[in-house]
């Protein structure tokens, strides 16, 4: 449930340019179930600096271009959460999210399958490689209603012309207006890069740490909790699990009776060896420089990554286990109930590349293979343990032309033996730079062979009970993009065709399934802006059409609209304030289970809300941004509108559970 709040963010940057900097939020990976590609980013903005200004550029594992930080001060959810808006989180920032755009994890391999806090977390692959001339660093700050805090703190720099390194520490703490609500995440990232003197030898480390805690209150007990005019503190609702806790906490005060507690950990080390060409480059009788060309090769990558999942009810309601997750918990002093998945993974991988065309880096041949070694332990009665073992093959073309007209990209994954054998990834994209008036196009296809994730075959607690299905095939899915995008125009438009089969998915509390037919999604998702004279008009659309039988409900549209008015005043003082709102179309929302962690089907109760209304007023004054927002105004003229259903149950006793209606 959303209620009104009001935001307020800083962003001070430090550094020789003193220039406004935002970070452009993150690339689909392994890490945030992504792989659709459908998520409505902006393209970076790009600068030319001068010689005596801040230079800062930076790169991602696997991507050969490099990307300049965005100074723009529009989309806050995007530069500053660090995720689309069309994720809706359970009522709380911080709390578990999904994505009402339909993004499938396109990902061949193991998967422990918890992705509920994804969109909070680092992972490699938005890990950043920086360059810069010179020391940057940022600090975000916000608070919110309820002692709502958020920190943001990011430092790089470069030792000489041969190493580089930053740090990223981010820190999200939200009490909620609901009881249990809280939320209190401390993540951390580190990367640094070295490239020897003659540039045939490059590092690259990569460190994230993630502690994720996410207050897991059930849902409110009865919806008509909510019109009682006793109520109107929403502290005062009864929920679901916690008990009865009105207390606020704090950005000391983190304990979360109930909750999800995460930890993800990995560190990965990549080393790589050129053979090539040298030569040095004269600029002058005075000036001089040493450029290599690599024309072959050798590169090995080491990861180490450890993820523990875990749920805990510190006073578990054993009415409310017994009623909707079958669990038996003592009426008499009960103990905390507790679940835990935990996985240990490491992957030694060497790969050969070989680069066609001297100068051009983003033009090469790959090949490699990589093997995992994978253990897990999980709650149960007595303490249950797996280990087993994969070999990844793993090959790909890329051709950027050094005109940037076109991008060729061609790569493949298989899984010949071991846990996830017959498991694959094939995947093309073709890309054309048209002209300045015409912009981008691109067409791609990906079809995806994988393992349902190990959270659908086992899950265990403390108390003894397991549930588990092996009756599990693997699911298979492609997706048709065709993709323009226009910066003349001021407009993005792409349009996605999915075709599954062997859809995975939870149906209750503790149950999985798999439909076993075919289904096919068309879906449309477009942006564009509109300037008349010193106002701004953008707008974020998607349309989406399921075809066949399938256990999925998504909005068939959902839109953002921003009308703004924009100005340049006083030389320095760049503004943008105005509304924004956000809708979708009703629809039977997933219900969410905190013990599991997962989102999950239900066709009983459909959710229909008023539009999200918000007032904001952006500046940005030289290094300094500032972001003023007033969040869910719509909640002062209608009733509060719902993320999750709350749908009337009668599996063995009678209740109420607003899953997630919080």
């Amino acid at each position: 449930m959303r209620q009104f709040s009001i935001l307020f963010f800083l962003l001070v940057c430090t550094g020789t340019a003193l220039k406004a900097q935002f970070n452009t939020g993150r690339l689909p990976g392994r890490g945030m179930g992504g792989g659709g590609n459908t998520s409505m980013q902006r393209d970076t903005t790009k600068h030319d600096h001068e010689p005596d200004t801040l230079t800062l550029r930076y790169r991602f594992l696997d991507e050969p271009t490099d990307f300049t930080i965005d100074s723009t001060i529009a989309d806050f959810s995007l530069n500053y959460l660090g995720f689309p808006s069309t994720y809706m989180t359970l009522g709380n920032n911080g709390n578990a999210a999904r994505n009402l755009v339909f993004t499938p994890r396109m990902l061949p391999g193991f998967d422990p399958g918890f992705h509920a806090y994804d969109v909070y977390a680092f992972n490699h692959q938005n890990a950043k490689f920086y360059n810069t001339n010179r020391p940057f660093s940022e600090l975000w700050y916000l608070i919110g209603a309820k002692q709502e805090q958020m920190i943001n703190v990011q430092h790089t720099q470069n030792r000489g012309e041969k190493f580089n390194f930053s740090f990223q520490y981010r820190k999200v703490n939200s009490p909620g207006f609901f009881q249990n609500q809280a939320t209190n995440h401390d993540t951390y990232n580190v990367t640094a890069n070295y490239n020897s003197q003659d540039k045939r030898y490059h590092l690259y480390l990569s460190y994230y740490l993630n502690k994720i805690n996410g207050g897991e209150n059930g849902g409110v007990m009865d919806p008509a909790d909510l019109s009682d005019p006793d109520n109107k503190d929403r502290r005062l609702v009864p929920v679901r699990l916690g008990g009865n806790n009105p207390g606020l906490g704090g950005l000391l005060n983190t304990n979360i009776p109930t909750k999800s507690y995460n930890q993800d950990a990995s560190i990965l080390v990549r080393q790589q060896y050129d053979w090539g060409h040298g030569d040095t480059v004269h600029v002058n009788d005075t000036t001089q420089y040493y450029k290599f060309d690599p024309v072959f090769r050798v590169e090995h990558t080491l990861t180490y990554t450890e993820n523990t999942y875990r749920f805990q009810d510190a006073a578990p309601d054993s009415l409310y286990y017994r009623t909707f997750y079958n669990l038996t918990v003592p009426l008499n002093n009960p103990d905390t109930l507790r679940t835990r998945h935990r996985w240990r993974v490491f992957s030694n991988d060497i790969s050969l590349m070989q680069f066609p065309m001297r100068g051009n880096q983003a033009h090469f041949i790959r090949v490699g293979a990589a093997f995992e070694i994978i253990k897990g332990q999980f709650q149960g009665s007595e303490l249950r343990e797996e280990s087993f073992t994969n070999l990844r093959l793993h090959g790909e073309y890329r051709n950027k032309t050094r005109n940037q007209r076109w991008d060729l990209q061609a790569k493949g994954e298989l899984y010949p033996i071991g846990e996830n054998a017959g498991d694959f990834s094939a995947y093309g994209r073709l890309s054309r730079y048209l002209n300045e008036t015409l912009g981008n196009v691109s067409l791609m296809v990906n079809n995806v062979n994988r393992e349902p994730s190990y959270v659908y075959r086992y899950f265990g607690t403390r108390y003894g009970e397991e549930w588990s299905n092996n009756s599990l095939s693997k699911e298979n899915i492609t997706q048709v993009q065709l993709r323009a995008d226009n910066k003349k125009g001021k407009y993005n438009l792409s349009a996605n065709y999915f075709l599954y089969t062997n859809y995975t998915y939870f149906k209750s509390f503790t149950e999985s399934a798999q439909n076993s037919g075919l289904f096919n999604l068309l879906q449309l998702v477009a942006y564009k802006r509109i300037d008349v004279r010193s106002f701004t008009f953008d707008g974020d659309v998607a349309f989406q059409q399921l075809a066949g039988t399938a256990p999925l409900q998504l909005p068939t549209v959902w839109a953002r609209l921003r009308v703004a008015y924009t100005a340049k005043l006083f030389k320095n003082l760049n503004l943008y304030t105005g509304l924004e709102g956000k809708y979708n179309t009703p629809y039977y929302a997933d219900e969410y289970s905190p013990v599991l962690g997962q989102f999950f089907y239900q066709n009983v109760q459909q959710i229909s809300n008023m539009p999200d209304v918000a007032a904001f007023v952006h500046f940005r004054i030289k290094s300094l941004s500032a972001y003023v927002r007033g969040e869910n105004l719509n909640s002062l003229v209608w009733d509060n509108n719902f993320v999750s259903p709350c749908t009337r149950r009668t599996t063995l006793v009678s209740g109420w559970a607003c899953a997630g209606g919080s």
